[in-house]
């Protein structure tokens, strides 16, 4: 069976807890053929992959959001006709959009997307569109700004798929446009696994932007809105990491019927017999965060909170485990307020073997603004360690438990809450034995519930069901194909860059 992956600023290229549960799903699979389509921000991030491919990767396509138009020159020659026309003015106007007509427009007749985007149709689209909601701005800034917002969606629609029995996209938006489109092009399934719910995680993002203002923030939300509901409507099965999410899910207007809910889970094996604290530890209390050193996980926060907390306990120590090259800027921002604030014994380790640190810590600390199943928390438990975390995404389910009998297996705390979290290191780091017990509940919480195991049997079933029917099974059982009309096929039709993994070079 083949398998596409679809992911969007994740797998390869970015470390993180998507990025893990990708190449893990993959090596547990190595009877299927997995090719990755991957979406990256700009060419500059061409070939850096921040993990080795395993050996049933086959291909890799880069497509990049933010590319130069190198197709056309010649701008505003492209004429619609009317259904074409008012499918693209439905897709603007936040109407039912004809998605089948789109893809066809994108894939076949549009060489350019400035030849769009610059052509008097779009022009009078979005002038309907101005007059009719926005008056009150100035037309060339929201005319500039309309073009910015489908600049990348546009040339996600023009990308070519290349054939697979099952099209798997890690999250909805620009990854579930792809895999729209790979479905439509050749006839293969659709699958989606959200770890958190794209458009509210978007949302939140723009919220606090300071690259776009204003009735602007709501355009592109709309915008990331769209997108998720062209792969709720074009999956056939859409998972969840938790109930919770699930209904999220339905809330956003997928249809109940396609989603299920299957809980990551962990090699709990890897997390035994870790090396325990050593004499440099002595008289140390180690509070750990398993993170990216990026926005998203709120460090400052952490950094806040870590201070006043020891002020009150000099014995503590923070190590903040994890790359900070994703987003330097604020990795800067986070060393410049350690200095500032001169709060000593923090130490950013960068990339490293967390199984080394695991068994040195007493508590463990996550304070992000936005997670999923977080995979750090599920390690922590592994290595018998109470958790301190934010109240998002499933961290409230996985630390007090969703009527499982364990009990608490940490604290949960208010977002940005910079004296809750403070007051709860505090608590833990004073009371050894209630580190203890709390670090046992949650061993005995991820051993039942969350193993590695359990998630790849049910992903195995699910793989099997969507690709018996797919293009390359039937192909191999010399049936007919059922490609929908499309001309363009596989990795030439891409913008991007393809590699093919070098055990597969002939």
């Amino acid at each position: 069976m083949k398998i596409c992956i679809v992911a969007e600023g994740s797998y390869p290229y970015v470390v993180g807890g998507v990025s893990t549960w990708t190449h893990q799903l993959i090596r547990s699979f190595p009877e299927h053929e997995f090719v990755i389509v991957s979406i990256l921000a700009e060419r500059s991030q061409r070939g850096k992959f921040q993990y080795e491919l395993p050996g049933n990767v086959w291909e890799v396509h880069e497509v990049y959001l933010n590319d130069a138009d190198w197709r056309s020159r010649k701008h505003g020659r492209i004429r619609l006709d009317k259904k074409e026309y008012q499918a693209l003015r439905s897709l603007v106007l936040n109407r039912e959009v004809e998605w089948e007509v789109i893809f066809r427009l994108f894939q076949e007749k549009i060489s350019s997307v400035n030849d769009i985007l610059m052509g008097a149709d779009f022009l009078k689209i979005i002038t309907e569109y101005y007059q009719s909601y926005y008056s009150q701005l100035v037309f060339t800034d929201f005319l500039w700004m309309m073009r910015s917002i489908y600049l990348p969606m546009f040339f996600t629609l023009q990308m070519g798929l290349p054939r697979a029995d099952v099209y798997h996209c890690v999250c909805t938006g620009y990854a579930g446009v792809l895999g729209s489109i790979g479905k439509y092009l050749h006839g293969g399934r659709m699958l989606v696994s959200e770890h958190g719910i794209y458009t509210r995680e978007r949302e939140e993002e723009l919220i606090k932007a300071k690259w776009v203002q204003g009735i602007f923030k709501n355009i592109w939300i709309e915008q990331f809105r769209k997108m998720s509901g062209l792969a709720y409507e074009k999956a056939d099965v859409v998972v969840s990491l938790f109930e919770h999410a699930r209904g999220l899910q339905i809330e956003e207007g997928c249809p109940e019927e396609k989603t299920r809910v299957i809980p990551n889970g962990i090699d709990v094996g890897r997390f035994e017999a870790l090396p325990g604290k050593g004499e440099e530890d002595a008289g140390w209390v180690n509070v750990g965060a398993v993170v990216r050193v990026a926005p998203v996980k709120d460090i400052m926060t952490m950094i806040q909170a870590f201070r006043f907390a020891k002020e009150r306990n000099p014995a503590l120590r923070l190590y903040v485990m994890g790359p900070w090259e994703e987003d330097e800027d604020y990795a800067k921002e986070c060393f410049e307020l350690v200095r500032v604030m001169s709060v000593p014994d923090i130490e950013f380790t960068g990339k490293v073997d967390v199984r080394e640190y695991y068994g040195r810590m007493d508590v463990m600390l996550l304070t992000s603004i936005s997670e999923g199943q977080p995979l750090a928390v599920m390690e922590s438990f592994a290595a018998g360690k109470p958790v301190v975390a934010t109240d998002v995404g499933d961290c409230r389910g996985l630390i007090l438990g969703e009527s499982d009998g364990f009990g608490e297996a940490g604290i949960v705390v208010p977002v940005m809450d910079v004296a809750g979290i403070s007051a709860a290191l505090l608590r833990l780091a004073d009371d050894g034995a209630e580190r203890a017990r709390m670090g046992e509940n949650g061993y005995r919480r991820v051993t039942s519930l969350y193993r590695a195991e359990s998630m790849y049997d049910a992903y195995r079933a699910l793989y099997q069901e969507l690709g018996q029917s797919g293009p390359e099974q039937k192909q191999k059982e010399g049936e007919q194909e059922g490609k929908k009309g499309s001309k363009i096929s596989g990795g030439d039709a891409f913008r991007g860059n393809t590699r093919t993994h070098p055990e597969h070079e002939g």
